[in-house]
């Protein structure tokens, strides 16, 4: 941190409203120039908002904003690229068919003249990527990239373009163990050369690790700020949620059963590319165990999950619930077997978004009685039904008719677990249950995938977050490019050999 600079930027009592809600209710942050700063708190507690307003994409209410000391009003995201702020987002916003020079000459004066010079371009990459430890192929086209590649695509491209101030939001979300160390040796990297970082995580251990000060937000309003050095993981959480949390799950006395509840043999998929996806998968499950699938994205874990569910088919190999063969791409079957699932995307596929809560909770018994008698849908029940479920898994929520796409994204992985849950499930795939949830309601949803797991149901975790599998699971298959690297059991895991199988190193 530079002594006696002015901070690199200063937000005075941002105030912004959405129609029924204060997201920013009069916030003070400042991040001084050379540090990490870590911005924490739930989901809806206000960081993407603060976040929105710091690059120009939303303009607050009320409140003011200055840079290295210097008032600013930002009109468009240009604006406060040339203040020198710039952020790399948790999706990747990159043309996946350009190459990485293209992708850097996207919205720049390089991109509006009759012929684009790539030469110049490719160069300051090498250049930028070479200075910075983020070795990447300016030739290559983002497609071909690994997930961890993409991200060193978009943190250059902000510096590209100028950025001295560098918000992340949730930045190791999808990195190996090896990768994320990187990252923050990266970091660390800039901050030396008086670059200042803002770091937003879910990851209250990586938040100790790499930052220097955090600001805790809680619905709307800003707690302060603490030195990281000054508190722990344990008081963070308490500040984020307002009560004390829950760190490690595991009941005692948790038993795996000897019943093989969910069986993959030699199992073949293709992607949507018509590639191949998985690659002579075998595995067991079974009753009252969770077995966490680990892994890169892009791996082959969503085509695991799809093939399983029924949702994709396989090209060769079985599939096997209770000893019971399922058929092709039959969901229905896999359904009446016994099979739940809580897909990675909970929005696009898990739920309905413009349907109710009790119409979501509903969705794969709608033809079955009690719910339907003489081909009639009983509305009584499924209101009897929608508030019993709400209660008995906590689910925040006006009443039984809110859409769906108003609640909070732990609220609506709860409805997902709800619905999946309350059928007496004998196997649950849940994938990536707990991305882009905040502290409490990831423990919330962990517990639960524990509680399914102590009633005897057999639980495939399939999770990019390897703290997560390695609280959670009794074993751990790695997945790498679509084989199984190794299987172990949770309590020989060693971080670091995970690590490799994730990249690719056969155990």
């Amino acid at each position: 941190m530079t002594a006696g600079a002015a901070p690199a930027v200063t937000l005075r009592g941002i105030v912004k409203q959405f129609p029924g809600v204060v997201a920013n209710d009069h916030i003070d942050f400042e991040a001084l120039q050379g540090e990490i700063h870590a911005l924490l708190g739930e989901n809806g507690a206000g960081k993407s908002t603060l976040s929105n307003i710091m690059t120009g994409l939303y303009r607050p209410d009320q409140g003011e904003i200055y840079v290295h000391g210097v008032p600013v009003a930002f009109h468009a995201p240009r604006d406060a690229l040339a203040a020198g702020i710039g952020m790399v987002h948790q999706h990747f916003r990159l043309a996946a068919s350009f190459t990485v020079a293209e992708n850097f000459a996207l919205g720049t004066h390089e991109s509006r003249g009759v012929r684009l010079e790539l030469g110049g371009i490719e160069r300051r990459v090498s250049e930028l990527a070479q200075r910075y430890r983020m070795p990447v192929n300016p030739r290559a086209r983002i497609w071909q990239l690994s997930v961890g590649e993409r991200q060193r695509v978009e943190i250059l491209k902000a510096l590209y373009r100028g950025a001295r101030i560098l918000i992340l939001d949730e930045p190791t979300s999808l990195l190996t163990p090896q990768e994320a160390d990187n990252l923050f040796a990266t970091l660390r990297l800039m901050s030396a050369e008086g670059r200042t970082v803002i770091f937003i995580s879910h990851k209250l251990e990586e938040v100790m690790a790499v930052s220097d000060r955090v600001t805790i937000l809680r619905r709307g309003r800003s707690l302060g700020t603490v030195l990281t050095a000054a508190t722990t993981p344990r008081e963070l959480a308490r500040l984020m949620v307002g009560r004390d949390v829950v760190f490690s799950l595991k009941p005692e006395g948790h038993t795996v059963g000897e019943t093989v509840l969910l069986e993959l043999r030699e199992l073949y998929a293709e992607s949507d590319l018509g590639t191949v996806a998985l690659h002579g998968v075998n595995l067991q499950l079974h009753a009252g165990e969770i077995l966490g699938i680990a892994g890169v994205a892009g791996n082959g874990q969503r085509e695991l999950a799809e093939v399983i569910t029924g949702m994709r088919p396989r090209v060769a190999g079985s599939v096997a619930v209770a000893g019971i063969p399922l058929r092709g791409a039959d969901p229905r079957q896999a359904i009446d077997l016994g099979l739940a699932h809580v897909p990675e995307d909970r929005l696009g596929t898990g739920v309905a978004p413009s349907l109710t809560i009790a119409d979501n909770l509903i969705l794969k018994d709608y033809r079955r009685p009690p719910i339907t008698t003489a081909g009639l849908i009983r509305y009584d029940r499924v209101r009897v039904r929608a508030g019993d479920l709400i209660e008995r898994f906590d689910i925040k929520a006006v009443s039984p008719q809110t859409p769906t796409r108003l609640l909070s994204g732990g609220n609506v992985q709860k409805v997902l677990l709800a619905r999946e849950l309350s059928g007496s499930p004998r196997v649950l795939v849940a994938a990536s249950p707990t991305r882009g949830l905040d502290v409490a309601a990831t423990e919330s949803v962990r517990s639960l995938l524990l509680q399914a797991a102590a009633r005897g149901v057999g639980v495939l975790l399939i999770s990019e977050d390897l703290d997560e599998i390695l609280t959670l699971a009794d074993r751990i298959a790695v997945l790498y490019e679509g084989r199984v690297m190794g299987v172990v059991d949770r309590a020989q895991a060693d971080v670091e050999e995970l690590g490799l199988m994730m990249a690719g190193s056969a155990r």
